[in-house]
């Protein structure tokens, strides 16, 4: 019994034992257990902010700034851990209590999460044309603003330097798909959103910017409706991320050179130039022997006394004042005299983010000093920017987003410093002098109006904030309200003070330099303010493979703006240039200016398993600038995309290709977008009469009139413009995502367009207003494809885009007969960038063969040819060379003979990665452009006397020692061998390396002793070189100025040493 009960009493002791351990077991599985490590993408740095949760829990936290975690789990459990750009990992837990999880870059662009219109997609679902860069394309770049760093990374995205070149506050004209509009009242500049509201993305500093996308046809651009027509910029900037405190700072020390500058030629060689062109025009040497022994003296060094005028290059003349020109033999290249070589400038950045998984922030202030190349007074532009952005989760269904940025800029040149400095540089022969002998500046150099001459500074200040809210009552639905205003203030004041020249004696007198002799101020000063309201609400629903996503919102936009302008002379001291000190004609000006739109909006994406895609757009518009009958309006598009990847039948492929999407789309939007610089522009069904104060050309008691002219026309039934734009496209990837691109084909066309006005009589006594009467056509495709690999821990990659695009016009009012169009307009049928010129045959050798030409071939201008001439050819066999009528039906011997319009833009980007080291490489260009170029810095010898000018290039000139020259017999007032033919069409193609970047990443093993997570130093340089057949006078990204080709501030080359630092 003792036995049994033992047996017993052991039994049930094991039981016992058994059923604590189970208890035990149970409650660590309720509890669970410590689980630490550390999340690391494929080269093993850290990832900051990766979410890893419990599956089926809602257990979960995120990886800190070293990438560590740590949380709460059951042996039982499985983590998911997942990131943005990289594959979601699945792990178990078991009996580990350190798990590590290096995750896997999604490897390709097509599963990229891309920003599209109020909201993101996948780029493997985008059925519209949308191309989105990263922060890197921006980032350590030697730029001034953003759409520097952006030419040429975008397929289909253009900017264009307008006729103020490279002067520092300039900002590049901005196109989407080539040109979308003739500019007779409206514009095709892109809609630019930053963080979704209206802004200048040159307001922004660069390494604020975390990506850029832009939406380049009208389905994934009909969103944002009438203000997208041309295509839309979308701008993300940089947020706080979860983790601990990380502050990151990044500048740099730049230097600045101009990128093209004409090579001025030597004195002697100018003037045996100048003699060559005045003799051939028959007025005989403008440099006698005199002159010439003079010059060649100079340079050689003969003038050596620095008590001696002649030491200078000038000698006085009778009339008490240095002679300069043709009695002046100094040897001056004024090109190295106006502008200077490695300007220094710099910019610095500092950034500080957080928060964790309810709460993260970010701030960040920016710096930039820049410096301009102008060696004789000063021209500098300074920015400074400060960012604020907190996003803050209230509940499990309420987020709020509240962003703040302030941007303020500062620009100084001197008021001279306009297209007439531009113009005058080359006219000053090098025969003069800087300064004379007396150490004044020398007579009407210019060089007095920039050193004082007064100072142009503009002043902006802009000031905007963002709020936020997001709902989620239910899973899968979401209520948006966005809100946002922006205040942008801007001031520019000139001041003008007349300069004096000096008499040889040293005495002064006041000259007249084109704006006047009496000192001037002029302010102007403007206030423009944004408001800007979205609300939207989206719900997404999947049952089984079918995917369903539906949107409705609303937008309201209102701009106002007011300024005013006043002036005034004779100032009591140029101490003190302020208006109050100002004596007689005072002005003053105002203007007060407000405009609005509306919009409803509604967009339904589908897709079957991926595979099958849908998207429906419906925008209703409302603009302020047009009547009530034509004020509303509906713009549909509708896109889709099929995923043959995906299909059963393509599986044996699968390995190779792993993604193959054919997208078309087709849509309209209207266009109602305006330059806004005029009363029409903001107001066209206002009637308006203009008005003056004391404004008259006469006098009444001697005292001027005010004034009122007669008022003009309005139309009443102007209306949108309506633009219409189908795309086919196509996306792949292959080889295991190593390969990707995009290829798309479109045609947009501008229907309605706004051009000239109706012709009416002259017993009107007015013009009539302008009216919807165009249509143009632009048609074009695009093609990106990009090479990612790496071959142990070498990584290495290259991308490359091309595009083109052309224009055409459709119909254009015309009064008559269409051959009778002249063709120097517009006219139905016309590609934008014709030109039309003489087809030549080159350069007559001998009088001889230029009398025997002229038999069948004789141009109705000139005289006098002769050896050195050109040799013009008769097309019509009329044995004349003639223009016609200058019409489509009777353009003579013209002909077209080339198109400016920019084709095939491209821009390739060659990086490597090896041990810290990285290297980058990025070339941009054109790869077919015609250009026909006019004037003296082209021809040299070019109009007038005092309108031309001589540099090396132009010394190739025909004579009877150089017959294979390029240029012909120079000639002073005569431009018979300078009308537009075939000869001297310009290859404007060209290939630029924008940018070239060497950099080195200290080992963390070293940087992490100091505190410091990352630590990378690098070299960078934007537009090293260019390759170009184009004259060697001139940049082929740079060639309009507002007096002429080649008349402008010039591009800089600009290279920089610069730090990054991440604690």
């Amino acid at each position: 019994m003792d036995k049994k009960l033992s047996q017993l009493h052991h039994a049930l002791r094991r039981m016992g034992m058994m059923m604590a351990m189970m208890l035990f077991a149970v409650m660590v599985y309720a509890q669970g257990i410590k689980v630490t490590g550390t999340v690391t993408d494929s080269s093993g740095e850290p990832i900051v902010g990766a979410s890893v949760v419990v599956v089926g829990t809602k257990g979960g936290t995120v990886t800190d700034i070293d990438g560590k975690y740590s949380l709460q789990a059951s042996p039982q459990a499985t983590l998911r851990v997942s990131y943005l750009g990289f594959k979601n990992e699945e792990v178990k837990v078991g009996s580990r209590r350190v798990i590590n999880v290096q995750m896997k870059s999604a490897d390709t662009e097509l599963n990229e999460i891309v920003v599209v219109g109020y909201g993101t997609q996948k780029k493997v679902n985008v059925t519209g044309a949308v191309s989105m860069v990263g922060s890197e394309v921006l980032e350590d770049r030697p730029v001034t603003n953003v759409t520097q760093a952006l030419q040429g990374a975008v397929p289909g995205l253009n900017f264009t330097a307008n006729t103020n070149g490279g002067m520092l506050n300039n900002s590049m004209a901005i196109t989407i798909r080539g040109t979308g509009s003739i500019g007779n009242g409206s514009t095709d500049s892109p809609l630019i959103l930053i963080d979704g509201i209206e802004g200048d993305i040159n307001s922004l500093n660069p390494n604020d910017i975390e990506s850029v996308s832009v939406l380049k046809d009208a389905a994934s651009a009909s969103i944002y409706g009438t203000r997208a027509a041309f295509g839309v910029i979308l701008v993300t900037t940089k947020s706080g991320k979860a983790g601990k405190v990380r502050v990151n700072y990044s500048g740099d020390v730049r230097f600045s050179t101009a990128t093209q500058l004409p090579d001025m030629v030597n004195s002697l060689d100018f003037a045996n130039y100048w003699n060559v062109a005045s003799n051939n025009s028959g007025s005989g040497d403008q440099f006698n022997s005199e002159a010439i022994e003079r010059i060649k003296n100079y340079m050689n060094g003969v003038y050596n006394d620095p008590s001696q005028s002649e030491y200078y290059g000038v000698i006085a003349g009778s009339n008490n004042r240095w002679g300069i020109y043709g009695s002046s033999f100094a040897n001056t290249d004024w090109f190295k005299e106006f502008y200077k070589s490695n300007v220094p400038s710099t910019q610095h950045n500092l950034s500080m983010s957080g928060g964790n998984d309810k709460v993260s922030w970010m701030l960040s202030a920016g710096y930039l000093m820049n410096n301009g190349l102008i060696r004789h007074g000063h021209d500098e532009l300074d920015r400074y920017t400060m960012n604020g952005k907190i996003s803050a989760q209230l509940a499990s269904w309420a987020k709020v987003e509240y962003s703040t940025k302030f941007m303020r800029s500062d620009y100084e040149r001197p008021q001279y410093l306009s297209g007439l400095f531009f113009h005058n540089i080359a006219r000053r022969w090098p025969t003069c002098p800087t300064v004379d002998p007396n150490g004044h500046w020398i007579d009407g150099m210019e060089i007095a109006e920039l050193e004082d001459g007064g100072t142009t500074n503009q002043r902006t200040n802009q000031f905007t904030q963002q709020l936020n809210f997001t709902f989620t009552p239910i899973k899968g639905w979401n209520i948006h309200i966005d809100g946002a205003m922006r205040n942008n203030f801007y001031k520019s004041k000139t001041d003008m003070f007349p300069v004096y020249s000096y008499y040889a004696d040293g005495t002064r007198w006041q000259r007249d330099s084109g704006y006047g002799t009496v000192a001037s101020v002029s302010d102007y000063r403007s206030e423009a303010d944004y408001f800007a309201f979205n609300g939207y609400t989206d719900y997404t629903r999947s049952i089984g493979s079918h995917n369903l996503k539906g949107m409705l919102g609303v937008n309201f936009e209102k701009y106002g703006t007011n300024n005013v302008s006043a002036s005034g002379t004779d100032l009591i001291t140029n101490d003190f240039p302020y208006l109050s000190l100002t004596q007689k004609n005072p002005r003053v000006s105002d203007a007060y200016w407000h405009r609005a739109t509306a919009g409803y909006f509604a967009r339904i994406n589908y897709d079957y398993d991926s595979k099958y895609l849908m998207e429906f757009n419906l925008r209703y518009d409302g603009s302020s600038r047009f009547t009530n009958d034509n004020r509303w309006a509906w713009f549909p598009s509708v896109s889709a995309g099929w995923n043959i990847a995906r299909e059963g039948f393509f599986k044996p492929l699968s390995s190779t290709i792993q993604t193959l999407k054919l997208r078309a789309s087709w849509g309209q939007l209207g266009n109602t977008s305006s330059n806004y610089n005029s009363f029409w522009a903001w107001y066209p069904f206002y009637q308006q009469q203009g008005v003056g104060s004391q404004s008259s050309t006469w006098l009444i008691n001697g005292s001027r009139q005010n004034t009122a002219s007669l008022p003009g026309i309005v139309n009443s039934t102007m209306t949108w413009e309506t633009v219409e734009t189908w795309d086919v496209g196509l996306d792949f990837a292959l080889l295991n995502n190593r390969l990707t691109g995009s290829f798309d084909w479109y045609s947009r066309t501008t229907k309605d367009m706004i051009g000239p006005a109706p012709v009416l009589g002259s017993v009107l006594g007015t013009d009539a207003p302008r009216t919807n009467n165009c249509d143009m056509r632009s048609t074009g495709w695009e093609f990106e494809v990009q090479w990612r690999d790496h071959i142990g821990d070498f990584k290495y990659g290259a991308k490359f885009n091309v595009a083109d695009a052309t224009s055409k016009i459709l119909s254009y009012p015309y009064e008559g007969d269409f051959d009778n169009q002249s063709i120097n307009s517009y006219y139905n049928g016309k590609k934008l960038g014709e030109i039309w010129g003489y087809e030549t045959e080159g350069i007559a050798n001998s009088d001889e063969e230029m009398n025997s030409w002229l038999e069948n071939n004789k141009p109705n201008w000139g005289s006098n040819w002769q050896a050195g001439d050109i040799m013009y050819k008769d097309l019509n066999g009329d044995k004349k060379v003639t223009s016609g009528a200058s019409t489509l039906k009777d353009h003579g011997d013209l002909k077209r003979i080339g198109n400016s319009t920019p084709r095939f833009n491209f821009g390739l980007n060659l990086n490597a990665e090896w041990k810290g080291i990285d290297f980058s490489i990025f070339f941009q260009g054109v790869m077919k452009r015609d250009y026909w170029v006019s004037g003296p810095y082209f021809w040299g010898a070019s109009g007038g006397l005092w309108q031309s000018c001589c540099f090396e290039e132009h010394l190739d000139y025909w004579s009877e020692d150089n017959k294979d020259a390029y240029y012909p017999r120079p000639y002073f007032g005569n431009t018979k061998n300078q009308q537009t033919q075939t000869r001297y069409l310009q290859n404007a193609a060209y290939v630029r390396c924008k940018n070239i970047q060497v950099g080195y990443t200290l080992p963390r093993s070293l940087t992490e002793k100091a505190g410091m997570s990352r630590v990378r130093a690098y070299f960078s340089c934007d537009n090293l070189f260019t390759l170009t057949g184009l004259s060697s006078v001139f940049d082929p990204e740079a060639m309009d100025g507002s007096w002429g080709n080649g008349k402008l501030y010039p591009l800089q080359r600009t290279w920089a040493i610069g730090m990054n630092i991440t604690f």
